[in-house]
């Protein structure tokens, strides 16, 4: 009979432990929690090109429009930039916008991107539409989210493009806010694909372990300490089940610095950590594409 009641109260307090973890364990936002929240942090922003995004790149390259896949029979058209007078396959890096779509802000960090040796590739989840207000934007994403399939197969064939028509020997994907998730997604569609992943600031990633544990390339997370979608107790999850898995991951937060931080354009730029951040993306990306 002790044991009895011994086993029972051990059960009981695990029961408790149980919930009291699940309680205080961060978890994503629902997609509408998500869009809402983007909404707030990009209030009152416009996205015009502004410090970091509108210097010139430090060598000269050569961007154009390209069709780089076909989705329900409709074209879809692209940004591509290359160093210019360079003839040789380079490795590659897939970019998705933010919420505001396929803007003159991500075709400049576009050319700056290839600017470091990179064909660079802005994808465009938007079908052609570009935000130029917030409420703009949130209908564009919603609408967007709620065709999830639809940018998976979008940016499957945006690797394909860059591994068939420019040879690029290494492929990686990065991008900012709602393209710093689908960064991720990419990643997550081609787990053994990419060559690398670099997510600035996306929210409501997936800290699940079967997820996550199918990832084969190195990962840099870039994220700002007053976010809270993710917040630092859902990144540093996120951190430690990948550390768990024994993936490759790089996680920087910084202090001071909150979501969309390294956006010119908006209220919450912060050129300090802008800049490190974008000399750690390309570090990054130097040892993984290019050596």
């Amino acid at each position: 009979m002790r044991k009895f009641i011994y086993f029972a109260l051990a059960s009981f307090f695990l029961v408790i432990s149980f919930a009291i973890f699940n309680i205080n364990k961060p978890t994503p936002a629902t997609a509408s929690d998500y869009v809402n929240y983007m909404a707030e942090a990009h209030k009152g922003d416009r996205p015009v090109p502004t410090g970091i995004i509108s210097d010139t790149p430090k060598t000269e390259v050569v961007g154009e429009m390209v069709e780089y896949a076909q989705i329900d029979g409709e074209m879809v058209s692209g940004y591509i930039s290359r160093p210019a007078g360079v003839e040789e396959p380079l490795p590659a890096v897939i970019l998705i916008h933010e919420w505001w779509g396929l803007n003159d802000n991500i075709k400049a960090m576009t050319d700056k991107m290839a600017a470091e040796g990179y064909v660079a590739l802005a994808v465009d989840l938007y079908k052609g539409d570009v935000a130029e207000t917030p409420d703009e934007a949130m209908e564009l994403v919603q609408n967007a989210i709620a065709s999830s399939p639809e940018l998976e197969d979008n940016l499957t064939q945006a690797y394909d493009y860059l591994k068939n028509e420019t040879n690029a020997p290494k492929v990686a994907s990065m991008g900012w806010c709602f393209g710093g998730l689908w960064s991720l997604n990419t990643a997550l569609l081609l787990p053994t694909q990419l060559d690398a992943t670099v997510i600035y600031y996306g929210g409501n990633i997936t800290t699940d372990p079967e997820k996550l544990a199918t990832l084969e390339m190195p990962i840099l997370g870039i994220f700002g300490e007053l976010d809270q979608n993710p917040s630092v107790e859902l990144v540093r999850e996120f951190e430690q089940v990948l550390q768990s898995l024994d993936k490759e991951v790089e996680i920087h937060i910084y202090e001071n610095a909150d979501h969309a931080f390294a956006n010119s354009s908006g209220n919450r730029y912060n050129p300090e950590a802008a800049q490190d951040a974008w000399e750690k993306t390309t570090e990054f990306l130097t040892t993984h594409l290019q050596q």
